[in-house]
């Protein structure tokens, strides 16, 4: 008995049979369409073939039952000599699904849904025996109290910012119109844009205000200094472009300019509201609004926005209040307290990435129809701490690309100083961000983003360490300050 390489399976030779067996088109079709059919015929012919639909419904039935009954007799001949005991069970050389050489080539949905089932068995046994022991902490003034009006000078510091994107918009008509000269154009850029940074620093450093709305405020101010540089870098180099092409010294098509140069307050105003940080005069756009992926999105938004207000009322706060300055105090303590803090404030981190990066967002693109929705990459399959830099924040990615990281390139720096460039202001971004609204500077969060070396060390570092480290040092030195005051 010959055997090849390949043999069919089961399944293939019962179709292989009944394709061999199945009846032809023009046969089938002779049970219906017989020559008296296709031919004209009386007024009484026609009365009788309608009134005999009964009998071509039998027919049909018949032959139908014939059909089923060949494919029977056919896949029971192939049954009785397929899989036979003198067929080799035993082909070739297999490896286990779960050995080294094969374990990355094939899907793991089945185990990584088992994860998921046991993680939330855990969590919630968890959840209820904390609910037993401590009871409810969630206090009825956590999303807003009395309180919180006493940071309107914030709010209305961040209404006012507006104003600089229209000053930006200001200096740049002047700038297409040629009434100011180009490094006219430049100093009040930089006066605008820093103007917008520091004056928010300022009343969050004079006014008294809660963490949270500080925090707040300090992200906005950020997001509109990122928007003006990026503005006005762009603009700036579509002037130069277009100076070169007026020149004769270069060809439009060479210069990879995808838009005219055009000031125009539609398009900065689009780029204010749109998610993204690279300005451009137009963008690509979806052809309509999907309400109801919009409305299961909003409704996402409010239970993730929900759980991650439960974890840090119910586990973290509990556990930061009770705790001791990292650096003055028992190590041993110090450790266990970090690492019990570890994993919800590893949970309520991730809460917060897939709120903002996944579903917020999508949100604001899907209102607006932006068309470009990658804010994120798979960074948690990062090998290194610049792949998941470059891969976790996609909005703040391109903009260092494109606004600093190349022209740090253009201007003759090697890439280990552009880069290191480009590190230490998104380290001192996101130490702004965190200590202006705590009232304190001592780099905390400057050093753990600066110290994440490798994978399995930038986990532990980023996760286990130096995110709960960071939440300790800063509670504590909160605590102290407001001790002062009192």
């Amino acid at each position: 008995m010959a055997i090849s390489d390949e043999p069919e399976s089961v399944a293939t030779a019962l179709n292989h049979s009944s394709l061999r067996r199945r009846p032809s088109a023009t046969s089938t079709a002779g049970l219906f369409n017989s020559p008296e059919t296709t031919t004209d015929s009386s007024g009484d012919d026609l009365a009788k073939d309608s009134g005999s639909d009964d009998s071509i419904n039998s027919d049909a039935a018949a032959v139908n039952s014939q059909q089923q009954n060949e494919k029977q007799d056919t896949d029971f001949s192939v049954l009785k000599f397929a899989y036979r005991p003198s067929v080799p069970a035993h082909r070739k050389v297999k490896e286990s699904p779960l050995s080294s050489d094969t374990i990355f080539r094939q899907s793991h949905a089945g185990l990584f849904n088992l994860c998921i089932v046991v993680l939330v068995a855990v969590n919630s046994r968890l959840i209820i025996e904390n609910l037993m022991k401590y009871g409810w902490l969630i206090k009825s003034g956590f999303w807003f109290s009395s309180k919180s009006l006493r940071d309107w000078p914030l709010f209305m510091c961040c209404l006012s910012l507006l104003v600089f994107p229209f000053a930006a918009f200001i200096v740049e008509k002047l700038a297409q119109r040629k009434c100011i000269p180009e490094p006219v154009v430049v100093v009040l850029h930089i006066i605008i844009t820093s103007t917008s940074l520091f004056y928010p620093v300022l009343v969050i450093l004079r006014c008294d205000s809660a963490f949270v709305s500080g925090v707040t405020l300090m992200l906005f101010s950020c997001v509109v200094w990122l928007k003006l540089v990026s503005y006005a870098h762009t603009n700036y180099d579509m002037r130069a472009l277009t100076k070169l092409v007026e020149k004769g010294e270069a060809l439009l098509d060479t210069l990879n300019m995808d838009y005219p140069y055009n000031v125009s307050f539609k398009s900065l105003a689009y780029f204010l509201v749109a998610p993204t940080l690279c300005y451009q005069p137009s963008y690509p756009r979806t052809p309509y609004i999907r309400k109801g992926w919009l409305f299961r999105q909003l409704v996402k938004l409010i239970i993730f926005t929900g759980v991650m207000g439960f974890i840090i009322e119910q586990y973290i706060n509990p556990i930061v209040q009770n705790s001791q300055h990292p650096l003055k105090g028992n190590l041993l303590y110090a450790t266990e307290r970090v690492l019990k803090l570890s994993v919800p404030n590893l949970y309520v981190w991730l809460c917060m990435f897939y709120c903002f990066f996944h579903l917020w967002l999508n949100i604001l693109a899907e209102l607006l129809r932006f068309g470009d929705r990658e804010f994120y990459k798979d960074w948690w399959n990062a090998k290194t701490v610049e792949d998941y830099w470059r891969m976790w924040n996609m909005p703040v990615h391109k903009w260092m690309i494109r606004h600093l990281y190349f022209p740090c390139l253009r201007h003759g720096l090697p890439k280990a100083a552009a880069l290191l460039i480009a590190f230490l202001v998104s380290a001192l971004f996101h130490e702004l961000c965190i200590a202006v609204p705590c009232h304190i500077f001592k780099l905390w969060a400057f050093g753990g983003i600066m110290f994440q070396v490798g994978n399995m060390i930038f986990w532990f570092i980023f996760s286990i360490l130096g995110q709960p480290m960071c939440v300790l040092l800063y509670y504590h030195d909160l605590m102290n300050r407001k001790g002062k005051l009192d």
